[in-house]
């Protein structure tokens, strides 16, 4: 059992059944009465996010977090496959846990799995990745005026923002926190 003093973001507890994630941490101490703790979170098994509301001196069930280093193999469809590096097991989560995410997933891609007895709950994605442009739309000669930019499409089908000057065969960077593009390899 761990203080709610000591909820912080990033930290896993348990509650009710439930596994949350901090992802935001507030403290406030009114002029009367004791303080109050409030923590937006988010439900790792169902992905809702809430906010909890807790009266200081209350406690919550930490829980231990396994990480996992892992390497992305293959798409069947439904199933994501992964290896973990250490074992050699293949590990398969569902696609649409990852959403969205799942376009930043190309061959032999290193990430991270945590798991609670044996769960995969979590997934950390690289900061920055590499990828080659597929498509890319033309750029017009007199377009040069306030930073013009375009779509192209990466070997995973995920569209980028890019300046004028990048090409299909071009390997470019990009920012897994937003998709935005960072620079040319």
């Amino acid at each position: 059992m761990i203080d709610v003093n000591q909820l912080r973001k990033g930290t896993t507890f348990l509650e009710d059944g439930q596994i949350f994630k901090v992802l935001n941490y507030t403290h406030t101490k009114p002029g009367r009465g004791s303080a109050t703790i409030r923590v937006k979170v988010r439900n790792m098994r169902t992905g809702s996010t809430i906010e909890l509301t807790y009266n200081s001196g209350m406690q919550v069930q930490d829980i231990r977090v396994d990480i996992h280093n892992v390497q992305y193999l293959y798409d069947d469809g439904e199933f994501l496959t992964f290896m973990d590096m250490d074992t050699y097991e293949q590990p398969q989560i569902r696609k649409d846990v990852f959403g969205d995410d799942a376009l930043y997933l190309r061959g032999n891609l290193d990430l991270k799995l945590s798991s609670y007895e044996g769960e995969i709950i979590d997934y950390e994605l690289p900061l920055t990745i590499d990828y080659e442009v597929t498509e890319s739309e033309m750029a017009i000669a007199g377009d040069t005026a306030n930073n013009p930019q375009k779509k192209v499409t990466v070997e995973t089908g995920l569209v980028v923002q890019v300046p004028m000057f990048i090409n299909v065969g071009d390997t470019i960077r990009v920012k897994t926190e937003d998709g935005s593009y960072t620079t040319r390899v």
